[in-house]
This record gives structure tokens, C-alpha cells and sequence, in this order.
């Protein structure tokens, strides 16, 4: 197993399938509350769920309505179970916030060298660790 040492934003443990995205997201209008299901046009994870994933990409985008939507897709059970970003953004760090997603930002490592679509993670909140099994 690989620890890489990240920056802790929410505390927290959250295990799951790793989804990947090289491009920000936006969750006022670019994600469904309702389905998980990523729906702007042209995006890498166009027609992908979030639900129980370990989301990692680069840096939130969109306007601060953004952080009650990635809280109502938690409270439909279609959020995910952690976040990795590289640089935090006030919209995504809020939404995790409120809707108790553990986070982390900063990671130590180039994550998109080391993380693929599917690989199993484990984001520890509390100790600012990511763990690659």
C-alpha cells in the first residue's frame, strides 16, 4: 500500500473506486443532485456518476451555488465518499464542508501519474494521507 502525504481540508475517511478528471468540475449545472451523474457538455466525465467515488480533480469552477448542490447529491446518497484536488477552491471546500465529505488538497505526488479510473482509494481526512491500494 502507498501513502502520499496531502494537505487536510475536511476531516474524515472515505474508501472507494478512484474517477479521475484532469479538468475541473462544476457542480451548478454540471452535475445532476438527483443521479451523481456528471452532465456538461464536452466534460471527460460527461455521463459518469460521482456516487461513492473518491473524486479527484485539479480545482473546482463555477459560482458559489455550487457547494449546496455538492451538498444535496450527498443527502440524495449520490456524492461522493472523498475528495483529492490540487489546489482548493472555496465552492468545493464549503460543499464538503457542509456535507461532511472528507478532503484533501495539495497532494505530494503528481496524483494523475500514480491514480487511474478504478483503482481502489482511501482518503484519511484527519491525517492528510491518501492511500493507493
Amino acid at each position: 500500500m502507498r501513502a502520499i502525504k496531502a494537505r487536510k481540508v475536511v476531516g474524515g475517511t472515505g474508501r472507494g473506486e478512484a474517477m479521475v478528471s484532469l479538468e475541473p468540475i462544476c457542480f451548478l449545472g454540471g452535475v445532476d443532485v438527483n443521479t451523481g451523474m456528471i452532465t456538461e457538455k464536452g466534460h471527460p466525465l460527461e455521463g459518469r456518476s460521482i456516487k461513492d467515488k473518491v473524486l479527484i480533480f485539479p480545482i473546482g469552477k463555477g459560482s458559489t451555488g455550487g457547494s449546496y448542490l455538492i451538498y444535496e447529491t450527498v443527502c440524495n446518497g449520490m456524492g461522493p465518499v472523498a475528495v483529492i484536488n490540487l489546489k482548493a477552491d472555496p465552492v468545493t471546500v464549503t460543499g464538503c464542508i457542509i456535507s461532511e465529505v472528507p478532503m484533501v488538497v495539495d497532494p505530494g505526488e503528481n496524483v494523475f501519474d500514480l491514480i487511474k479510473d478504478g483503482d481502489m482509494v482511501e482518503v484519511d481526512g484527519d491525517a492528510g494521507i491518501i492511500r493507493l491500494e
